[in-house]
Protein backbone atom coordinates (compact mmCIF):
# COMPACT_ATOMS: atom_id res chain seq x y z
CA UNK A 1 0.00 0.00 0.00
CA UNK A 2 1.49 3.55 -1.56
CA UNK A 3 -0.51 6.19 0.08
CA UNK A 4 0.28 9.47 -0.58
CA UNK A 5 -1.06 13.03 0.39
CA UNK A 6 -2.80 15.03 -1.56
CA UNK A 7 -3.67 19.42 -0.25
CA UNK A 8 -5.51 20.23 -3.30
CA UNK A 9 -7.87 18.67 -6.12
CA UNK A 10 -5.52 18.51 -8.61
CA UNK A 11 -2.63 17.04 -6.19
CA UNK A 12 -5.02 13.57 -5.85
CA UNK A 13 -5.93 13.68 -9.69
CA UNK A 14 -1.95 13.50 -10.11
CA UNK A 15 -1.57 11.04 -7.16
CA UNK A 16 -4.00 8.37 -8.85
CA UNK A 17 -2.77 9.22 -12.35
CA UNK A 18 0.82 8.52 -10.95
CA UNK A 19 0.17 5.17 -9.28
CA UNK A 20 -0.63 6.09 -6.16
CA UNK A 21 -3.14 3.65 -4.13
CA UNK A 22 -4.81 5.51 -1.64
CA UNK A 23 -4.73 9.04 -0.91
CA UNK A 24 -4.59 11.13 2.55
CA UNK A 25 -7.07 14.39 1.89
CA UNK A 26 -5.51 17.10 4.52
CA UNK A 27 -5.23 20.94 4.42
CA UNK A 28 -2.49 22.87 6.20
CA UNK A 29 0.59 20.47 5.05
CA UNK A 30 2.92 22.60 7.09
CA UNK A 31 1.14 22.39 9.88
CA UNK A 32 1.24 18.64 9.63
CA UNK A 33 -2.64 17.99 8.44
CA UNK A 34 -5.60 19.35 8.84
CA UNK A 35 -9.53 18.46 8.44
CA UNK A 36 -9.86 19.60 4.67
CA UNK A 37 -12.93 21.51 3.47
CA UNK A 38 -16.37 19.08 2.73
CA UNK A 39 -16.08 20.67 -0.68
CA UNK A 40 -12.63 19.05 -1.05
CA UNK A 41 -13.54 16.17 0.25
CA UNK A 42 -17.05 15.53 -1.99
CA UNK A 43 -15.11 16.77 -5.23
CA UNK A 44 -12.45 14.22 -4.62
CA UNK A 45 -14.24 11.26 -3.72
CA UNK A 46 -16.13 11.92 -6.92
CA UNK A 47 -13.29 12.26 -9.18
CA UNK A 48 -11.14 9.17 -8.27
CA UNK A 49 -11.25 5.85 -8.32
CA UNK A 50 -8.80 4.83 -5.48
CA UNK A 51 -9.59 5.09 -1.67
CA UNK A 52 -9.63 8.52 0.46
CA UNK A 53 -9.10 8.67 3.59
CA UNK A 54 -9.83 12.27 5.30
CA UNK A 55 -7.79 13.71 7.84
CA UNK A 56 -9.86 14.60 11.48
CA UNK A 57 -7.58 17.53 13.17
CA UNK A 58 -9.16 20.91 14.45
CA UNK A 59 -5.63 22.28 15.10
CA UNK A 60 -2.18 21.98 14.90
CA UNK A 61 -1.82 22.82 18.39
CA UNK A 62 -0.51 19.09 19.48
CA UNK A 63 -3.02 16.15 19.71
CA UNK A 64 -4.42 16.96 23.05
CA UNK A 65 -8.51 17.95 22.55
CA UNK A 66 -11.03 19.22 24.67
CA UNK A 67 -14.48 17.39 24.96
CA UNK A 68 -15.97 19.72 22.64
CA UNK A 69 -13.38 19.50 20.24
CA UNK A 70 -13.41 16.03 20.23
CA UNK A 71 -17.69 16.68 19.52
CA UNK A 72 -16.45 18.75 16.39
CA UNK A 73 -14.28 15.50 15.42
CA UNK A 74 -17.00 13.43 15.65
CA UNK A 75 -19.04 15.31 13.13
CA UNK A 76 -16.40 15.57 10.64
CA UNK A 77 -16.14 11.77 10.69
CA UNK A 78 -19.45 11.51 9.86
CA UNK A 79 -19.70 13.58 7.16
CA UNK A 80 -16.57 12.52 5.73
CA UNK A 81 -18.41 9.19 5.57
CA UNK A 82 -21.24 10.73 4.09
CA UNK A 83 -19.19 12.31 1.39
CA UNK A 84 -17.71 9.05 0.57
CA UNK A 85 -14.53 8.92 2.35
CA UNK A 86 -12.97 5.39 2.83
CA UNK A 87 -11.67 6.10 5.85
CA UNK A 88 -10.61 8.64 8.61
CA UNK A 89 -7.08 9.76 10.50
CA UNK A 90 -7.06 10.85 13.56
CA UNK A 91 -5.41 10.47 17.12
CA UNK A 92 -5.55 11.72 20.58
CA UNK A 93 -3.20 12.69 23.21
CA UNK A 94 -2.94 13.13 27.02
CA UNK A 95 -0.77 15.65 27.90
CA UNK A 96 1.66 13.33 29.11
CA UNK A 97 2.41 12.11 26.37
CA UNK A 98 0.23 8.67 26.15
CA UNK A 99 -2.66 8.01 24.03
CA UNK A 100 -5.94 9.34 25.15
CA UNK A 101 -8.19 5.97 25.24
CA UNK A 102 -10.79 7.34 26.87
CA UNK A 103 -11.15 10.25 23.83
CA UNK A 104 -10.04 7.53 21.03
CA UNK A 105 -12.84 5.56 21.63
CA UNK A 106 -15.35 8.48 21.67
CA UNK A 107 -14.12 8.95 18.13
CA UNK A 108 -13.84 5.19 17.30
CA UNK A 109 -17.86 5.40 18.09
CA UNK A 110 -18.92 7.22 15.15
CA UNK A 111 -16.24 5.53 12.52
CA UNK A 112 -18.44 2.33 11.72
CA UNK A 113 -18.14 1.30 8.06
CA UNK A 114 -14.44 2.72 8.03
CA UNK A 115 -10.96 2.34 8.11
CA UNK A 116 -9.33 3.83 10.98
CA UNK A 117 -5.81 5.14 10.46
CA UNK A 118 -4.02 6.32 14.05
CA UNK A 119 -1.42 9.41 12.79
CA UNK A 120 1.98 10.43 13.72
CA UNK A 121 0.69 11.47 17.32
CA UNK A 122 1.90 8.10 18.56
CA UNK A 123 5.84 9.02 17.61
CA UNK A 124 5.23 11.21 20.39
CA UNK A 125 4.72 8.32 22.63
CA UNK A 126 6.26 5.22 23.63
CA UNK A 127 5.78 3.88 20.43
CA UNK A 128 6.12 0.01 21.07
CA UNK A 129 3.95 -0.28 23.93
CA UNK A 130 1.46 2.33 21.76
CA UNK A 131 1.14 0.12 19.54
CA UNK A 132 0.40 -3.05 21.90
CA UNK A 133 -2.08 -0.89 23.35
CA UNK A 134 -3.57 0.09 19.88
CA UNK A 135 -3.92 -3.94 18.97
CA UNK A 136 -6.62 -3.85 21.16
CA UNK A 137 -8.95 -1.98 19.14
CA UNK A 138 -10.39 -3.93 15.98
CA UNK A 139 -11.89 -0.05 14.82
CA UNK A 140 -8.42 0.75 13.99
CA UNK A 141 -6.98 -0.56 10.23
CA UNK A 142 -3.72 1.53 10.30
CA UNK A 143 -0.95 3.15 12.10
CA UNK A 144 1.10 5.70 10.84
CA UNK A 145 4.92 6.06 12.23
CA UNK A 146 8.77 7.09 11.69
CA UNK A 147 9.50 5.09 14.62
CA UNK A 148 9.66 8.28 16.91
CA UNK A 149 10.82 11.46 16.79
CA UNK A 150 13.80 11.22 18.11
CA UNK A 151 15.62 10.07 14.60
CA UNK A 152 15.11 10.30 10.99
CA UNK A 153 12.95 7.28 10.27
CA UNK A 154 16.40 4.67 9.05
CA UNK A 155 17.68 5.12 12.39
CA UNK A 156 14.70 3.54 13.69
CA UNK A 157 14.77 0.23 12.06
CA UNK A 158 14.58 -1.46 15.19
CA UNK A 159 11.76 -0.12 16.84
CA UNK A 160 9.70 -0.23 13.62
CA UNK A 161 10.43 -4.03 13.05
CA UNK A 162 9.04 -4.59 16.87
CA UNK A 163 5.91 -1.83 16.15
CA UNK A 164 4.97 -4.87 13.18
CA UNK A 165 5.98 -7.18 15.40
CA UNK A 166 3.31 -6.62 17.53
CA UNK A 167 0.64 -4.70 15.55
CA UNK A 168 -1.20 -7.88 15.34
CA UNK A 169 -4.26 -6.72 12.85
CA UNK A 170 -2.85 -2.98 12.32
CA UNK A 171 -0.87 -2.28 9.59
CA UNK A 172 2.19 -0.09 10.41
CA UNK A 173 2.13 2.66 7.69
CA UNK A 174 6.10 4.38 7.17
CA UNK A 175 5.93 7.89 6.78
CA UNK A 176 7.11 11.35 8.04
CA UNK A 177 11.08 11.56 6.35
CA UNK A 178 10.57 9.19 3.63
CA UNK A 179 12.29 10.33 0.31
CA UNK A 180 13.39 8.65 -2.82
CA UNK A 181 16.84 8.21 -1.36
CA UNK A 182 16.22 6.36 1.58
CA UNK A 183 13.22 3.86 0.43
CA UNK A 184 15.02 1.50 -0.74
CA UNK A 185 17.13 0.54 2.70
CA UNK A 186 13.87 1.48 4.53
CA UNK A 187 11.93 -1.46 3.46
CA UNK A 188 14.12 -3.71 2.86
CA UNK A 189 15.93 -3.42 6.29
CA UNK A 190 12.01 -3.34 8.11
CA UNK A 191 10.57 -5.46 5.50
CA UNK A 192 7.32 -3.00 6.10
CA UNK A 193 4.69 -3.27 3.37
CA UNK A 194 3.03 0.13 3.71
CA UNK A 195 4.72 3.45 2.68
CA UNK A 196 3.53 7.14 3.29
CA UNK A 197 4.41 10.12 1.12
CA UNK A 198 4.20 13.48 1.43
CA UNK A 199 6.96 16.48 0.68
CA UNK A 200 8.99 13.72 -1.02
CA UNK A 201 6.55 13.28 -3.96
CA UNK A 202 6.01 17.22 -4.32
CA UNK A 203 7.76 20.34 -6.55
CA UNK A 204 6.88 24.12 -5.67
CA UNK A 205 3.93 23.05 -3.24
CA UNK A 206 2.01 20.47 -5.23
CA UNK A 207 2.20 16.97 -6.25
CA UNK A 208 4.62 15.72 -8.76
CA UNK A 209 3.16 13.03 -10.67
CA UNK A 210 6.98 12.20 -12.28
CA UNK A 211 8.00 11.93 -8.91
CA UNK A 212 5.48 9.15 -7.90
CA UNK A 213 6.22 7.43 -11.34
CA UNK A 214 10.20 7.11 -10.17
CA UNK A 215 8.97 6.17 -6.67
CA UNK A 216 6.89 3.55 -7.40
CA UNK A 217 9.40 2.17 -10.04
CA UNK A 218 11.99 2.54 -7.08
CA UNK A 219 9.47 0.34 -4.68
CA UNK A 220 9.33 -2.38 -7.50
CA UNK A 221 12.77 -3.03 -7.76
CA UNK A 222 12.78 -4.10 -4.51
CA UNK A 223 9.39 -6.19 -3.98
Amino acid sequence: MIEMIATTFKDALEIEAGGGHRIELISALSEGGLTPSYGLIQAVVKAVQIPVNVMIRPHSSGFVYTDDEIDFMKKDIEIARELGAKGVVLGALTTENEIDFEKLESLLSVCKGLNVTFHRAIDETNVVRSVEQLSHYKEITTILTSGGLAAPIEDNVVLIKDMIACAGHIDILLGGGLTLENIREVKVQTGAQHFHFGSAIRANDHVDRKKIITLMDELKEVL
